[in-house]
């Protein structure tokens, strides 16, 4: 995900440098009349890893650069410039792009396939009518994606066994416990656990992210309200001893299609982070509701409620809030809501935070692919 940001920030960056290009060209008759600030820019594009064409208001070429060519298999020695793009492109799908972005004045993206290329396309709107087009090899993009998910994984794999080997040192340790010593070893065992789920959570993360919106994997039916049910029976030991219950309103059964284990997580993490915050002797409201395909699950405690800071940055990694207004001495990995903002973007969901006005947080999780109460 970093590699694609890095690439699609260049590519933005690069954009603004094209418009500036535009503007000169339109203004002075011409790149070539410009002075070397203006051919400078156009080295850049020229040697950019990612393919750029620049269309004027006709949509002819005024300019191409090597990596466009290559991607889209031209003679590098025809004159290209000049010349409409659409006899050398006359893809529908790349031309209505183009249409709409000059139309909409907005940038458009699409995923296009040319001959042995997969590509994803950015259409940038320039100045009096001007157009980038950005071309980005998918196959380099995927493959950049892969070698983080590796990396990311082995880096995990790697510290699993020494934090195995450290937490049967810390149960040794707490068999041998002496009143001098009892607070560290709970503390190591403690900090040991938090590590272990902090490297899970930053695994599970990474691949999430590697993931394309709407492209959960193992689809298959799953009945929500019995999910939740299923989630809390999970969480009662923590929720009993300080006489927290689960209020369910929700049709007896509603069905969607999605990843029930990546699901599963995802209830896991709003309803302990709802536990968090409850206090004693408080309930934790889950409310299910659909509307034509779309489902929308509430998670609402009864706690302080969330800050200006929280509802800023809430779904950022590692963000932690006010630890004061927590009513459980429990501290989580600080990623648990960015991974239920990443498996609701995998279901082609979305999930957001709001105060309530009688007080407590709630967090919705919005996902498509409702089938509705009964039906299979």
């Amino acid at each position: 995900m970093a590699s694609f940001l890095l690439a699609f920030g260049l590519g933005a960056g690069l954009g603004c440098l094209a418009c500036l290009l535009i503007f000169f060209w339109r203004q002075r008759g011409g790149l070539s009349r410009r002075l070397p600030r203006a051919r400078q820019l156009l080295s850049w594009l020229d040697s950019s890893a990612t393919g750029w064409i620049l269309l004027d208001q006709a949509g002819n070429i005024g300019h191409i650069n090597p990596r466009a060519e290559e991607l889209l298999q031209l003679d590098a020695g025809r004159l290209l410039v000049g010349q409409p793009f659409v006899e050398i492109c006359d893809d529908p799908a790349l031309a209505g792009s183009i249409r709409i972005a000059r139309r909409q004045d907005r940038p458009q993206r699409l995923e296009w396939h040319t001959g042995s290329h997969d590509l994803d396309v950015m259409v940038v709107p320039g100045r009096v009518g001007w157009l980038g087009v950005q071309l980005q090899s998918r196959r380099s993009l995927d493959a950049q994606l892969q070698q983080q998910e590796r990396w990311v994984s082995d880096v995990a794999h790697e510290l699993k066994t020494p934090l195995t080997a450290l937490l049967l040192v810390g149960d040794s340790l707490a068999g041998q416990v002496t009143s001098q010593n009892v607070r560290l070893v709970e503390r190591l065992q403690r900090e040991l656990l938090r590590l272990q789920e902090l490297v899970g959570d930053l695994l599970e993360l990474s691949r999430l992210e590697n993931s394309l919106p709407g492209t959960a994997q193992r689809t298959g039916l799953v009945d929500l309200p019995s999910l939740v049910q299923q989630v809390w029976a999970n969480l009662r030991p923590l929720a009993d001893p300080r006489g927290i219950r689960l209020e369910l309103q929700a049709p007896d059964q509603l069905q969607l299609r999605g990843d029930s284990s990546r699901l599963h997580r995802a209830l896991l993490n709003l309803l302990d982070n709802a536990l968090r915050y409850s206090p004693d002797g408080g309930v934790v409201r889950v409310s299910i509701d659909s509307r034509a395909e779309w489902c929308q699950l509430g998670v609402t405690d009864q706690g302080p409620g969330l800050s200006e800071d929280d509802l800023a940055h809430l779904f950022e990694r590692f963000y932690r809030g006010d630890p004061s207004r927590a009513r459980s001495p429990r501290i989580g990995s600080g990623l648990g809501l960015s991974i239920v903002q990443q498996i609701a973007a995998t279901h082609g969901g979305r999930i957001q935070a709001s105060n309530q006005p009688q007080g407590g947080a709630q967090l919705e999780l919005i996902l498509p692919g409702v089938i509705g109460p009964g039906h299979c």
